[in-house]
C-alpha cells in the first residue's frame, strides 16, 4: 500500500480518469492528495464517498509524498518534477519531457515491468499510439522477434485534449448547417476530414509524433534493429486511437499461432471473425482499458508478414490506464520491501 498518492492534473480530462482508474483497479493508499494549477485550486473533487479540495502544485505540496501520478503539459513537468523528487516522491510522468532520458524507464506494464527497477524517481508512461502498438507487438515480438514495422494510425481528437473534442462537435454542426468553420485547435476544419499531420516538422519528413513512435518502441523493447515507419493521422473521431500495423517477424507464424498469441496475450482483445463484420471500432473500444486487435492476415507473398488492425481508448490505455497500472507495481514493490 502508498502512504500518501498524489495525482497531478487532478482537474483535467486524463486526470479524472486517473482517479477513476485508481478505483477501478484497486491501487490502494492511506492519503491522497490532488494538484493543479493555481486556476484550478479550491475545486472540490469526489473520489469514492470523500470530497477533496485541489490543491496548489508547488514544492511544498510533495511534503510527505511516496507516489505522484502526473497529467500535464511537458513545461509543467519540466518545472514541479524535480520538486517531487527532491522531496524522495517516486513520480510516474505522463508528459513526453522525461520518456527518452536515458536515466528514466519507459514502461508500459504488460510489456517491460522489469524496467521499473532502474528508476532514480522517474517513471515515464509513452506516447499513446506508441503504448497501443507496443502491446500488441509483445507477443509477436517474444515468439519470433521482429524486424520491421509499417504503421498508420488514425488518431482521435481527445489526443489534443477537450478543446479538440468541442471543435470536432462544434465544427460539425457548422459544417451540416453550411455556417463557416473556425479551427482553432487544428490548421484545418477536422470535420468530415483527415489531417495528415499530428506534431511538428521533424527528421526528413516526419513529424513529431511519428518520430515518438520509432524512438519509443525502440527503448521499450530495447531494441533499435527493428525498422519502423509511421504515418500518423488525425480523424474526425473523439476518443479512440485506430492503427493499421503491418509487421515482419524474423521467423515465420502460421496465422493459427497468431491468433493464439493475441488471445493469450496480457491487455489484448482479440475481435477477429470478418465473416460476422465482428472487428474492432473506436465506438465499441471507448472507455474500455484493453488494445482491441483484429483484421489479423498474413502476407500473400512475405512468409513473414503480418498485418492487422489495432484500436484502443487514447485516454485510458494510452495514457490514465497505463500510468495507474505503473502506480499499481510501485506500490506492490513498496508492499514487498516493508514486509
Amino acid at each position: 500500500m502508498i502512504n500518501s498518492l498524489a495525482v497531478v492534473g487532478a482537474t483535467g480530462a486524463v486526470g479524472r480518469i486517473v482517479l477513476e482508474e485508481i478505483r477501478l483497479r484497486g491501487l490502494r493508499f492511506k492519503h491522497l492528495k490532488l494538484l493543479a494549477s493555481p486556476r484550478s485550486a479550491g475545486t472540490k473533487v469526489r473520489f469514492g464517498d470523500q470530497e477533496h479540495v485541489v490543491q496548489v502544485l508547488s514544492p511544498d505540496a510533495f511534503d510527505g509524498v511516496d507516489v505522484v501520478i502526473a497529467s500535464t503539459p511537458d513545461e509543467v513537468a519540466a518545472e514541479f518534477v524535480p520538486w517531487a523528487v527532491a522531496r524522495s516522491a517516486i513520480v510516474v510522468d505522463e508528459s513526453a519531457y522525461y520518456r527518452m532520458n536515458p536515466d528514466v524507464p519507459l514502461v508500459i506494464p504488460e510489456v517491460n515491468p522489469q524496467a521499473l527497477d532502474t528508476h532514480h524517481g522517474i517513471i515515464a508512461s509513452p506516447n499513446c499510439s506508441t503504448t497501443q502498438m507496443v502491446v500488441a507487438l509483445k507477443p509477436l515480438y517474444d515468439a519470433a522477434g521482429i524486424k520491421r514495422v509499417v504503421v498508420s494510425t488514425y488518431q482521435a481528437v481527445s489526443g489534443a485534449g477537450l478543446a479538440a473534442q468541442d471543435e470536432l462537435i462544434v465544427g460539425t454542426r457548422n459544417n451540416l448547417s453550411q455556417q463557416a468553420e473556425q479551427p482553432s485547435m487544428f490548421p484545418y476544419p477536422i470535420a468530415f476530414n483527415l489531417i495528415p499531420q499530428i506534431g511538428s516538422p521533424k527528421h526528413q519528413g516526419f513529424t513529431s509524433e511519428e518520430m515518438k513512435m520509432v524512438r519509443e518502441t525502440h527503448k521499450i523493447l530495447g531494441d533499435d534493429s527493428i525498422a519502423i515507419n509511421a504515418t500518423c493521422v488525425r480523424v474526425p473521431v473523439l476518443i479512440g486511437h485506430s492503427e493499421s500495423i503491418y509487421c515482419e517477424t524474423a521467423e515465420p507464424l502460421e496465422l493459427s499461432k497468431i491468433l493464439e498469441l493475441f488471445r493469450a496475450a496480457p491487455g489484448v482483445t482479440l475481435v477477429d471473425d470478418l465473416g460476422n463484420k465482428r472487428y474492432p471500432m473506436p465506438r465499441d473500444c471507448a472507455n474500455k482499458a484493453d488494445v482491441f486487435v483484429g483484421r489479423v492476415r498474413k502476407d500473400l507473398d512475405h512468409p513473414c508478414g503480418i498485418s492487422f488492425w489495432c484500436v484502443s481508448d487514447n485516454l485510458r490505455k494510452g495514457a490514465a490506464t497505463n500510468a495507474v497500472q505503473i502506480g499499481k507495481l510501485l506500490s506492490d514493490k513498496l508492499a514487498n520491501v516493508s514486509a
